[in-house]
């Protein structure tokens, strides 16, 4: 089979990637520790040309290319660019960190760009096979990088149980996506679509299917009961890690539900609604309960993320253009938000020090009240208050589960907020009220400085100002 030159064209952005992904890893060979910065320099570039390029496709038409396993769509285009960006956010705050534990060496960057183009394939497949190619490829990459750090008991005991639960999960997809096989005969997702329209006497079987491949979507979104990796994988891997993990694949996840249940099952979706709704509701009740008992502040974070992602699962479940909008305006902020709250940690954070408990953040405003201010921007957006970002999220995604009429849904996960503003507050309180345990001051390089700050006033910003954004995610899916 040929292909001509013009079918290569909507892959601009993973070709791009890939070929300096490739060239990084070459360069950082030949160079020594002192100039180990060329590296992240190349690193950062790559990501904002490839950002450049995807968001130039925004306009663009729907294209299907290669034997119809790839395309390329305006979905595809803002959620790429979103990755992207929230990508380089996150190799950004990376780099302190790592130098002063001297780790600071080119793999982390070359894996962290072989798992965004493992999500860039995710976000572009238009076949089963392709999702499991991103997938495989993200996952991959992201368990080398939770055990980057080889002095660590436990990144290595976090990469083990993210490996193993990792693996089962993959395992349960791949079995609903062998079995989405053998009842349409195609692995292409429009071909798919037609066939579970009309499913017949496979409609059991496409059932059972649908079945493991929510399991595997769950395990992905980190979704009750399909969650235990969460907690310790935030906890156990390097903070930088934590960072990457807790926000760009969750874009990519978003994108892995719009493919696989909006787009190939679709003709199933009164099936698959009442399975989001148990994951979404368990996820609600579970994170936000768990998190109030957490010290440590990544192990509070992660319950946080769980969360959260009841809340985008509300979004999906609705069923309408209304609340897929709304939960990829939902995925896209809470990204943001996220790189921001792991951020101010690796802010904290010096040689030799883990600024990982909540303790830590004791009377942090006498000692930097403008990064005090920052995060309070944060967990005010993580706990849904205006006037910041988190607020107009839960507010959209509510909304759309008004619309389809499913009222307790949302008066449920009201509730569940209110429970969860509690552990927020409890950070805010331990800021501003309690006396440091230390009076060092905050040694703090000067790009971490403005990369938190437009972090914070970006999360502000997009609250006061989020129709923009809010638009755009309705426009990418008419």
């Amino acid at each position: 089979m040929t292909y001509a030159l013009s079918d290569f064209t909507p892959l601009a952005t993973e070709i791009f990637l890939l070929s300096m992904a490739c060239v990084v890893l070459i360069v950082d060979v030949f160079i020594s520790d002192e100039r180990r910065v060329v590296s992240y320099v190349l690193s950062q570039l790559t990501l904002l040309v490839a950002a450049l390029i995807s968001w130039s496709m925004l306009g663009n038409d729907t294209q299907v290319v290669l034997s119809g396993t790839f395309v390329s769509d305006p979905m595809a285009a803002l959620l790429k660019t979103s990755i992207l960006l929230v990508t380089f956010g996150a190799f950004l705050y990376s780099r302190s960190y790592l130098v002063e534990r001297n780790i600071f060496r080119g793999e982390f960057y070359v894996l962290g760009l072989f798992a965004v183009l493992g999500m860039l394939v995710l976000v572009s497949a238009h076949s089963l096979l392709t999702i499991y190619l991103g997938l495989e490829l993200l996952s991959l990459s992201l368990y080398a990088l939770v055990a980057f750090n080889r002095d660590s008991g436990d990144a290595s005991e976090a990469a083990m149980k993210y490996f193993v639960l990792g693996a089962l999960a993959s395992g349960m997809l791949l079995y609903g996506i062998s079995m989405l096989y053998g009842a349409t005969g195609s692995l292409d997702i429009a071909e798919v679509s037609r066939a579970v329209a009309t499913p017949g006497e496979q409609g059991i079987l496409l059932v059972f299917a649908l079945c493991f491949v929510v399991t595997g979507l769950a395990f992905k979104f980190g979704a009750v009961p399909f969650h235990m990796w969460v907690p310790d994988v935030y906890q156990g891997a390097p903070t930088p890690v934590t960072l990457f993990i807790g926000s760009a694949p969750k874009i990519a996840a978003f994108a892995m539900a719009m493919r696989l249940l909006t787009e190939a099952l679709g003709g199933l979706f009164a099936d698959w609604q009442d399975m989001l709704i148990i994951l979404a509701v368990l996820s609600l009740v579970i994170g936000n309960v768990i998190a109030i008992a957490q010290t440590n502040i990544k192990r509070m974070l992660a319950y946080s993320a769980i969360s959260h992602v009841g809340f985008l699962l509300l979004g999906l479940l609705a069923g309408t253009t209304e609340g897929y909008s709304a939960a990829m305006f939902y995925a896209i902020t809470y990204a943001l938000t996220a790189i921001g709250g792991f951020g101010m940690i690796i802010l904290l954070s010096r040689a030799g020090f883990e600024a990982d408990q909540l303790d830590d953040f004791k009377g942090m405003n006498e000692r930097s009240p403008w990064f005090a201010f920052m995060m309070l921007i944060l967990m005010l957006s993580m706990a849904g208050v205006p006037p910041t970002v988190g607020f107009y999220a839960k507010l959209s995604v509510l909304q759309a589960v008004i619309h389809v009429d499913i009222v307790w849904l949302a008066i449920v996960a009201v509730f569940f907020s209110i429970i969860g503003a509690f552990y927020y507050i409890r950070v805010i309180k331990l800021m501003y009220f309690d006396a440091p345990e230390g009076d060092e001051p905050l040694a703090v390089s000067p790009d971490l400085q403005i990369a938190m700050s437009l972090n914070s006033l970006a999360v502000l910003y997009l609250g006061i100002f989020p129709g923009g954004l809010l638009a755009l995610c309705g426009a990418v899916l008419t």
